[in-house]
């Protein structure tokens, strides 16, 4: 069997020595630092940023968006948006024989959902009281766009396409303003989400760089072949 890291890209090799690393750590300590500030300075409460938004979102609340936030509501959380999705993603990602991508992007949500949970429980923070769902312990920070995030980050890495990226990046904003339409996050919670999901998949991916691109490298020749083999056939 080839191994990934030989048809890697030589710039890929190097990623673990380089930026991602030290940009992933920094968003994820910035998150902690942003929940440490809410705790700390604010005495857990909101913030004037995060009322204000609150105020906007509450005055501006209508069926037409209310309809589509209780949607990606169900989509980004339970066991539907935890489990359900993820593994979907990583049988496709298997199917097309990329394992250590499936491997990374499991790993990835796995973390950023663990690292959710041990903030929320270490910050404690109260949801806002004007909430139209029903949610667990703890506001800070966002589960839904943590784990959005590391969708959006994972799958650009993945499949490295401008439309890939825009749409993870549309994706992870229209969940992050789903949560404060709902009441169900503070705009602080989900900026620490953002930050939290984005540095997971970043941190994780630095080890893991060559072997993605090379995967990557090698199920394009596959490809390829299967192509020249199909017209050579005709």
């Amino acid at each position: 069997m080839t191994n990934p890291e030989r048809a890697a890209d030589p710039a890929a090799r190097r990623v673990s020595r380089r930026w991602p690393v030290i940009s992933g750590l920094s968003a994820v300590a910035l998150a902690a630092l942003l929940g440490l500030v809410v705790v700390v300075r604010a005495n857990g409460l909101a913030l004037e940023l995060d009322t204000e938004w609150m105020d906007e979102i509450i005055e501006h609340r209508s069926p037409v968006w209310e309809i589509p936030s209780l949607f990606m509501n169900s989509l980004g959380g339970g066991v539907f948006g935890v489990i359900v999705v993820p593994l979907v993603i990583v049988l496709v990602i298997l199917l097309s024989k990329r394992p250590w991508a499936a491997g990374y992007y499991l790993a990835a949500t796995a973390l950023s959902a663990g690292g959710v949970q041990v903030l929320k429980q270490v910050f404690g923070r109260a949801r806002p009281e004007d909430m139209l769902v029903t949610s667990d312990y703890g506001s800070f920070p966002s589960g839904h766009v943590a784990n959005a995030a590391t969708m959006a980050v994972c799958l650009a890495i993945i499949v490295p396409r401008l439309w890939v990226a825009l749409a993870g990046a549309a994706y992870t904003i229209v969940m992050l303003l789903s949560r404060t339409y709902l009441g169900a996050h503070w705009l602080t919670d989900t900026i620490g989400g953002v930050l939290l999901g984005a540095g997971v998949a970043i941190v994780l991916w630095a080890p893991l760089a060559a072997k993605l691109d090379g995967e990557r490298e090698l199920a394009a020749r596959r490809r390829l072949e299967h192509r020249r083999q199909k017209v050579v056939g005709r």
